[in-house]
């Protein structure tokens, strides 16, 4: 029963849009508890970890490295695309660079594993890209971004840092130093976290529905364009790099699906309540979209994703 309301990740945030859009008040209170409640996300994150984890980075380096480079390399010049193709007002284009600038989604793992791909280099890449974001986010949406709203890099970091490096770490330690208690947290920490994105996500709109409701198209259109492109572009440049079917669809996943939940914390930190919708609609957008692409390539031979 909590893999199954786990895996309905997509449903509970989408929920919370709709709820957040018709009856704001409903989730409101929670917009203090959006930086939080990243953290505990994160700490959740980094319970799963041990070290054996990072050591297997080192063992599938060029893989590893391959899925940073498309993650930061096609999704940020995508979301900038995305917001001058649809003329989005600043905040709303700030919005998607941020979040387009942000890691990989823990949700893809469960995507990943749903599409018969790679579940282990999932896991190393979703851990590789939120290490390399404590850096490359607050660069990259300093430099793209920059042409809309003067961007606190240092302070974009300084958050980061807080609410990404210091959770993981803890999290790490409790797995090493408290094992018992880390067995018996871990059953719920997943369904967790889903219900924590959709509580952030339903606060986010509910602040602003009504600068949702003027700009929804353009929005919707942008964020399909960012989402879409980097399934696509994923999977399409890692099987021209003669990866074999099932790392494919793990880098698309990947790639696609983006830490909204940071996006949105960032922004409500650093920018302004507007700049954060675009983060929680993404976190709708790309869970449908994965799940949607994982259904698809379940139908597939089970051979078509073993081979090499």
């Amino acid at each position: 029963m909590m893999s199954l309301l786990t895996n309905l990740f997509p449903l509970w945030v989408l929920l919370a849009l709709v709820v957040g859009l018709i009856q704001p008040d409903a989730f409101i209170w929670f917009d203090p508890y959006i930086v939080p409640g990243l953290a505990v996300i994160m700490l959740g994150m980094g319970m799963t970890l041990t070290a054996s984890d990072f050591a297997g980075v080192l063992r599938r380096p060029r893989a590893v490295a391959f899925g940073l480079l498309a993650q930061f390399g096609i999704m940020p010049p995508l979301g900038y695309a995305a917001a001058v193709v649809f003329d989005l007002p600043r905040d709303l284009a700030v919005g998607v660079i941020l979040v387009s600038c942000c890691p990989g989604g823990t949700a893809s793992n469960v995507v990943t594993y749903l599409a018969r791909a790679n579940v282990p280099l999932s896991v190393l890449m979703t851990l590789a890209s939120t290490v390399a974001a404590i850096g490359m986010t607050p660069l990259l949406t300093g430099w793209l971004a920059g042409t809309y709203v003067a961007v606190d890099v240092l302070g974009l970091l300084q958050s980061v840092l807080l609410v990404v490096l210091l959770p993981l770490i803890l999290g790490l330690a409790l797995h090493e130093l408290t094992p018992g208690l880390v067995r018996r947290v871990l059953p719920i920490a997943p369904l967790i976290s889903v219900l924590t994105i959709a509580l952030i996500c339903g606060a986010i709109v509910g602040k602003s529905a009504t600068h949702i409701s003027a700009s929804g198209f353009d929005l919707v259109g942008a964020l399909l364009m960012l989402h879409l492109g980097g399934f696509a572009l994923g999977y399409t440049l890692a099987r021209v790099s003669r990866y074999a079917e099932a790392d494919a669809r793990t880098v698309s996943i990947e790639v696609g699906m983006q830490n909204s939940g940071l996006g949105a914390a960032l922004a409500k930190q650093h920018f302004t309540p507007e700049t954060a919708v675009p983060c929680a609609i993404s976190a709708v957008m790309h869970s449908v979209i994965g799940s949607l692409l994982a259904g698809l390539w379940r139908l597939l031979s089970p051979r078509a994703a073993t081979e090499e």
